[in-house]
């Protein structure tokens, strides 16, 4: 190709093949940042890293002047200089490797517990022989709140990582979140007045936002390429098994006096975990070259996150000089940044996909469950947690092969197939409720519900936070996976919100039929924009952005 991109009006996405304008090579990626394309941008290759740096104290700036002008000799090394062995995917060590991603899912994992904990923990609360309270006898508002409180929260945490990420770094924004987590816990556990519970329940909120805001960026950044996918769609596991404890936390508790604090107080271990954990683990390396740390810094970071594997000196430079030679740069890139340029596609891919997750049925499907199973005689009433229980190892069984694949089918193939499957199912679950009552009308729902939740947890499930964790760049990395996190619970909200309101006037059919549609413009958006990533380094995927940008 000759440092350049063909293109076509094709609409495939693919940063790795040749034949398109959203297609090139690895070559092509390593050397189209010539000194022409930055007399394009109207700037010159050290200043570049010298403005726009509000966040980034003086001495910083020098550090970053000095990787700039590393940089540049990097820039201006012919093509060849890259090694076979930096372009040869290295050996992972997979205990450190483990670990790394470890102890950030956990942080997923308290989130799904809540979720699952909550439902047993509102039944507990709200029984006079179980509460252990004399304010047990909540209005719905006030039962409503119990359940809402930690979503609040979990909005009111995006927002400040939206401000504080970049700040912060994705380790310690992990033990701030820990932290949250367990004073929350432990607030709950003891918590004597309905006050105090939603006070706890927000907190806990605020440690999912930033959680949930962290761990991807994290694991992205710091797991080798080749099991990247693996390890963050492996954290949507996590989010289900927490749901699962939380299901069988409550099966376990529900009866107990108090169990209410039993089940919220559970969650401080975890949290001790996190905490410990992420104190221990290194900074990820490429928040380190962002914040003004020295290279050596980032080299330390990339050799202990690397585990024996670090031990290859050469490697690590080659990494470190990847990171430094592919980011057009490494300044914070603020606000107006955020919503221009290269940056913008990514954040709409990103945004939209967290949209398109909460607002193609799920909270729909999963809160008639129970009555689904219950019409085909598979439970009754009581035995609604049961059946909770049995879905969500469906789920999770789901979630597995979603994992087991995502490296070697790819993003794309997921999501559209997975998204195709949705839309079919949903067309079941409304033919079924226009069928009427009646043993075929119910098998079809049963099918309709397990077809949707397989389709759903190999697809939006966890790719969509997959791609949330690696589409962005650095610059902006921080505040666009804030911005597509708190729409991720903004539009859970919202779909809680109106839900009740359109399932009573439009019907269960009609709604389900609404939310097929919204998946057929889902499934034409990913395959107009989602690009496909497996395999390919963060800073590959940054350069694919800039290519499309220069292209568009």
């Amino acid at each position: 190709m000759q440092g350049s991109v063909a293109r076509s009006a094709t609409p495939a996405r693919s940063i790795s093949d040749t034949g398109s304008r959203h297609k090139h090579s690895f070559c092509a990626l390593r050397s189209y940042r010539s000194e022409a394309t930055y007399a394009r941008r109207g700037y010159h290759r050290s200043s570049a890293f010298t403005t726009n740096m509000p966040l980034i104290s003086p001495s910083a700036r020098r550090e970053t002047l000095v990787r700039a002008e590393e940089r540049d000799s990097l820039l201006e090394a012919p093509q060849t200089d890259i090694s076979a062995a930096a372009m040869t995917p290295r050996e992972v060590d997979w205990l450190m490797t483990s670990l790394v991603f470890l102890f950030p899912a956990i942080g997923g994992l308290l989130f799904g517990y809540d979720i699952g904990a909550t439902s047993g923990a509102l039944v507990s609360i709200t029984s006079q022989q179980t509460s252990g309270t004399d304010w047990y006898s909540l209005s719905p508002f006030k039962s409503g709140l119990v359940v809402s409180s930690s979503l609040f929260g979990a909005l009111a945490g995006s927002v400040g990582a939206f401000f504080l990420g970049d700040k912060l770094g994705r380790r310690r924004e992990l033990m701030l979140a820990a932290c949250l987590y367990g004073a929350a816990a432990t607030l709950l556990f003891f918590a004597p007045s309905y006050p105090l519970l939603l006070t706890g329940r927000v907190m806990y909120g605020l440690g999912i936002g930033f959680a949930m805001h962290a761990a991807p960026a994290y694991i992205a950044e710091t797991a080798p390429a080749s099991v990247r996918g693996l390890l963050i769609s492996l954290k949507e596991g996590f989010i289900v098994g927490g749901i699962l404890l939380g299901y069988l936390a409550s099966a376990l508790w529900v009866g107990d006096q108090g169990g209410w604090r039993y089940m919220y107080g559970a969650a401080l271990p975890p949290a001790f975990i996190v905490f410990a954990g992420m104190a221990w683990l290194p900074e990820s390396p490429r928040w380190l070259l962002l914040s003004g740390a020295s290279r050596e810094q980032a080299e330390g970071a990339v050799r202990r996150a690397w585990g024996s594997s670090g031990s290859d000196r050469q490697a690590v430079e080659q990494e470190v000089s990847n990171m430094l030679r592919d980011s057009p740069t490494l300044a914070p890139g603020g606000l107006a940044a955020l919503f221009s340029g290269r940056n913008l596609k990514p954040l709409l891919i990103g945004s939209s996909l967290m949209l398109f997750q909460q607002i193609t049925g799920q909270p729909s499907v999963l809160y008639y469950a129970a009555k689904i199973f219950k019409d085909a005689g598979f439970a009754s009433d009581s035995d609604a947690t049961r059946v909770s229980v049995v879905l969500g190892f469906f789920k999770l069984v789901m979630t597995g092969v979603a994992v087991a694949t995502v490296d070697s089918v790819g993003r794309r193939p997921l999501l559209l197939g997975g998204v195709a499957g949705l839309i079919l199912s949903l067309l079941a679950l409304s033919g079924a409720q226009t069928l009427g009552k009646g043993d075929f009308a119910t098998w079809v729902s049963v099918a309709g519900l397990l077809s949707y939740t397989a389709a759903y947890q190999v697809s939006f499930g966890p790719i969509s936070w997959l791609m949330v964790g690696e589409i962005f760049p650095l610059s902006v990395r921080g505040q666009a996976a804030a911005f597509a996190t708190f729409t991720n619970f903004g539009s859970n909200f919202l779909v809680s919100l109106v839900l009740p309101t359109l399932e009573d006037r439009a019907g269960l059919g009609a709604t389900y039929l609404i939310f097929a549609g919204i998946g057929v413009v889902a499934l034409g958006s990913i395959y107009a924009t989602v690009p496909e990533t497996k395999g390919k380094t963060l800073e590959e995927i940054e350069a694919f952005w800039d290519e499309d940008d220069k292209g568009s």
